[in-house]
């Protein structure tokens, strides 16, 4: 029997941040015999029947790394054929005595930009690195596999845009993170409505820590400033299941992270077009008319982006978000993601 282990932090499809975790097991589950999650939190029955939960969640730091030492020993008993640590390198650092003595592949999957010592030695422990593309991993290594960033197509049907508004509607999505300058996002649409372009902006996000809830602060004081009240509003978290809606409302989504930020995906799955500053999004938005790609930090260049846009009918803008939808179903699907894991093993 092929068994993989996949190691993460929730699992809830409801999760505003870590929903979409739910879709990547699904998928790895469609490939192998099972697999054992090891989380610390998650929901019953929202997984398929060949996948089981191991829980190690606990108010008190001591316990929960017993509990997940037990989880990941327990497991290696009848021998997987991988070990999968989801987003969180200290997984993959305190499962590696655990796995690797028994020859089993141990593997990190991880897009973000910041690299930190933990990440330096989970990626030395590791026998292979997972992410997007080599520009989605902090660290040059020979261990990096560029797997794609695995969307579930099934989640974001492509649907026509809602009828035709009196402003262009932009959305953007995700934590409140200082990193993904929103501030700018917000700064474009004003310059592209001094040039005359009906455009709006509206934000929705979590955030769960004091850095995060103090930049949605200062996102409020902005939007509450006069001039700004009529084109952008800051929101709360959406449900996982109600993010396609979102998307399914706006004309336009828009991302000024330094990374592969999974909305622009989602979104681009949707058949909606897609906004993005950061350079790992050459290849999905290579060769579209007009520019889909921004420069960060440069909000003028947003609002270039934006006005452009604005001149095309809801069919062109259909048209571009089809082609994206495609680029998505071929190079970054939930299936191909789950089929590139499995190789590894």
């Amino acid at each position: 029997m092929r068994k993989l282990v996949l190691i993460t932090q929730v699992v809830d499809p409801d999760d505003p941040n870590l929903g979409a975790t739910c879709a990547k097991i699904a998928a790895l589950a469609r490939t192998v015999d099972e697999v054992a999650v090891i989380c610390d939190r998650g929901r019953d029955g929202v997984l398929p029947e060949n996948c089981r939960v191991r829980r190690f969640g606990s108010s008190s730091r001591a316990r929960r790394a017993a509990r997940f030492a037990a989880a990941i020993a327990a497991e290696m008993r009848d021998r997987p054929v991988g070990v999968l640590a989801h987003m969180i390198p200290l997984y993959a650092v305190v499962a590696s005595p655990f796995v690797r003595p028994r020859g089993v592949p141990l593997m990190l999957w991880y897009t973000h930009w910041k690299a930190h010592n933990v990440l330096r030695l989970a990626t030395f422990l590791c026998t292979d690195v997972l992410s997007v593309d080599a520009r989605s991993f902090p660290l040059r290594t020979s261990k990096l596999r560029a797997i794609g960033h695995g969307i579930d197509l099934g989640e974001f049907p492509c649907r026509p845009p809602a009828p035709a508004a009196a402003e262009l509607r932009i959305v953007s999505l995700g934590r409140y993170s200082r990193a993904k300058r929103l501030d700018e996002l917000v700064e474009g649409v004003r310059i592209a409505r001094e040039r005359g372009v009906a455009a709006r902006i509206d934000l929705f996000g979590t955030t769960g820590g004091p850095a995060l809830e103090e930049y949605k602060r200062e996102l409020e004081e902005l939007v509450g400033r006069d001039g700004y009240r009529a084109f952008a509003s800051v929101g709360g978290p959406v449900p996982r299941t109600d993010v396609p809606s979102v998307y399914e409302r706006a004309d336009v989504v828009a991302s000024a992270f330094n990374s592969p930020d999974k909305i622009v995906f989602e979104a681009a799955a949707s058949c909606r077009p897609v906004l993005a500053a950061d350079v790992s999004f050459d290849a999905l938005l290579a060769g579209i008319e007009p520019p889909l790609a921004f420069e960060r930090g440069r909000p003028e260049t947003l609002a270039d982006r934006i006005e452009a846009l604005a001149r095309l009918g809801a069919d062109e803008r259909g048209a571009i978000g089809k082609e994206l939808r495609e680029r998505v179903r071929t190079q970054h699907s939930v299936e191909t993601w789950a089929e590139r894991i499995v190789a590894l093993t």
